[in-house]
């Protein structure tokens, strides 16, 4: 008997199912440090890269693994925290289980779980679920980007002088010699802003942003962030302009405003 392979839509709802799961567990570490007023129960480390790592990082990452055994055992699995595997895999989730841990572990709420399933550098499906706020967009190609279960779209804003433009870190401190681009943009923009990681994202592909960049991302930042702003009518790039997740960098904007953004920015054009 042959096993038929699982839809977009199918693969799109259980991406979201999973960013649920994980995106849940964060929550409660989140809310008990709020509580506490103290991140000691974080158990809060530097990984290797200086970035910050918790338990409840692991926690939800371990639980979403889980998940995605129990369902889809033949699927390899990439994860911030645990890493690789099953890389043979022709299918694979790609797993951020706290997108923003510095937001986080500060306790402020623009943080998420992040969830996409590939094949190759082709995303099936991308979620990002932001437990504190309670929102949820999901997309699939062709499927359509969904929030809290109703259609998104990006802004029709075409002047950059209305536009809100977001970042993460405005200091660029991995490429600064990107800072002066994005400082020349956002003098051009009626809002400039720093509610960056994911939530920048989810920003645009909602319509409450135009522009998000970002100097570098890994697979897990940006895998699902590319399907939901391009579902949602945007546009999503690397700094080389190529349309691409694996880029190792990322500028997703709304249409209107897509060259003229890249421009100012000095984005390439082809490449990843």
């Amino acid at each position: 008997m042959t096993t038929r392979a699982p839809s977009t839509e199918s693969l799109m709802h259980a991406a979201a199912e999973v960013a649920r799961v994980a995106g849940d567990i964060a929550l409660r570490y989140f809310r008990g440090t709020l509580a506490a007023r103290s991140t000691a129960a974080l158990r809060l480390e530097s990984k290797g890269d200086g970035s910050p790592v918790t338990v409840a990082d692991r926690e939800a990452e371990q639980a979403a693994r889980a998940w995605i055994e129990r369902r889809f055992p033949r699927d390899g699995i990439l994860g911030e925290e645990f890493g690789l595997e099953r890389g043979d895999a022709r299918r694979r989730w790609i797993l951020d289980p706290i997108d923003g841990t510095k937001s986080f572990i500060r306790g402020a709420p623009l943080w998420g779980t992040l969830v996409a399933i590939a094949e190759g550098e082709t995303v099936l499906a991308g979620a990002a679920y932001f437990p504190p706020v309670d929102e949820l967009v999901c997309a699939a190609p062709g499927e359509g980007a969904w929030w809290n279960d109703a259609p998104c779209r990006v802004s029709s804003v075409s002047a950059l002088s209305e536009a809100t433009v977001l970042t993460t870190d405005q200091r660029f401190p991995d490429r600064p010699e990107r800072r002066a681009a994005f400082q020349a943009l956002a003098a051009r923009a009626a809002v400039a802003r720093t509610w960056g990681d994911c939530y920048g994202y989810l920003l645009v592909a909602t319509g409450r942003a135009e522009a998000m960049v970002d100097d570098i991302v890994s697979p897990w930042d940006a895998a699902a962030l590319e399907p939901i702003v391009t579902e949602a009518g945007g546009v999503f790039t690397s700094w080389r302009g190529g349309a691409t997740a694996f880029g190792g960098d990322a500028v997703a904007t709304n249409a209107a405003l897509a060259e003229e953004v890249r421009v100012a920015l000095g984005v390439g054009s082809g490449g990843t």
